[in-house]
């Protein structure tokens, strides 16, 4: 499976939390741009449920952030070697 852009998918997460606050503010109108948004990570992401989607995108970018700091594997199984 492809992996989205981790900068996309902090993205992402970031409009879906502010429809998300600006709607339990009591904000009107956001149902289409939320519904876009989480099926714009649920795409990214691969999966059906915005719950799964925010787990996986969660997953994905603390994986990102392993390996960029060389801290965890490498895409593929492959080591990074300092």
């Amino acid at each position: 499976m492809l992996t989205p852009d981790p900068r996309y998918l902090r993205s992402l997460l970031a409009r879906y939390a502010d429809l998300r606050i600006a709607q339990c503010h009591g904000e009107r109108g956001l149902e289409q741009r939320l519904e876009d948004v989480t099926y714009t990570l649920c795409v990214a992401t691969g999966t059906t449920r915005v719950e799964d989607a925010l787990a996986k995108a969660d997953a994905l970018l603390a994986s990102h952030a392993d390996t960029a700091t060389g801290t965890g594997p490498a895409p593929g199984g492959a080591e990074l070697v300092a």
